[in-house]
């Protein structure tokens, strides 16, 4: 059994990862931590009845505690990168599904497992689906290079734009490189109608209540749009990556960024 502590307990993909964890033949939930935790017993947490492990608010305290193998970070822009940096200290090995880290933070991840030879995976999305929607955009980017992304959240998602769509305009980059879009002329009346802007590809940002996570990546080309997209109407679509990532972290090579590098 390897042994798997979550960070950000409390939180909607905190609790699917607990009752996902807790249901796999293959893992073991010995730890949890929330900032905001009032110290419940994590069975009770998701409805599966006393398990005999508790929510601390403690990362350190926690690990010493219960000695995990992985830990799994679903928390917030502002404190999963101090999460990761005492995971790996102690030798545990993040799985991460935070997003909002920049390129320079992932450099730092990637060589503090370098360093530490601990093991990490990083993706900003593990769903299935999402990561051949973004395989799919790649390869079509070779004969439509005219692209926008739109990505849709629930309201009280932090960071904009997602990192999915971050990651869909980095595949992209790589089969079409930077160009310009659009007219050369066009002038914005209203500031960010147009969304960001990433190497000539517009990404769009919609955050309403009701949306999981929603992507949609339209090509235009002479007479004709493609248009691929995926939703995650439930959190329970991302489970099936975090439990391949907690099984696969302990053997991988150092920093693994992508869900996609370890489905082949």
């Amino acid at each position: 059994m390897i042994r798997v502590m979550v960070c950000g307990a409390y939180g909607k993909m905190g609790r699917e990862v607990l009752k996902a964890v807790h249901r796999d033949e293959q893992l073991s939930i010995v730890g949890a931590v929330d900032i905001k935790s009032n110290f419940d017993d994590v069975g009770e947490l998701i409805g599966a009845g006393k398990i005999g492990v508790t929510v601390g608010n403690d990362l350190q305290t926690v690990i010493n505690e219960t000695k995990p193998q992985v830990m799994v970070d679903f928390t917030n822009p502002d404190t999963v990168m101090n999460n990761i940096r005492i995971a790996i200290k102690n030798g545990v090995c993040p799985v991460v599904g935070t997003t909002g880290l920049s390129e320079a933070d992932v450099s730092e991840v990637r060589e503090l497992c370098k360093q530490s030879r601990v093991n990490a995976i990083i993706s900003p999305n593990f769903s299935v689906g999402a990561v051949l929607m973004m395989q799919l955009a790649q390869e079509a980017a070779k004969y439509f290079p005219h692209v926008e992304i739109i990505e849709l959240h629930h309201d009280q998602k932090l960071d904009a734009p997602s990192g999915t769509a971050l990651r869909t305009a980095e595949l992209i980059m790589q089969n079409r490189g930077s160009m310009q879009q659009g007219h050369p002329a066009e002038v914005e009346k209203l500031a960010g109608s147009r969304g960001g802007n990433f190497e000539g590809i517009r990404i769009h940002s919609v955050r309403l209540p009701g949306y999981v996570a929603h992507q949609e990546v339209i090509f235009g080309g002479l007479g004709q749009t493609l248009t691929i997209r995926h939703d995650s109407i439930s959190r329970e679509s991302f489970m099936p990556g975090v439990l391949l990532a907690c099984k696969r972290v302990l053997t991988v090579d150092g920093l693994v960024y992508g869900l996609e590098n370890i489905m082949k």
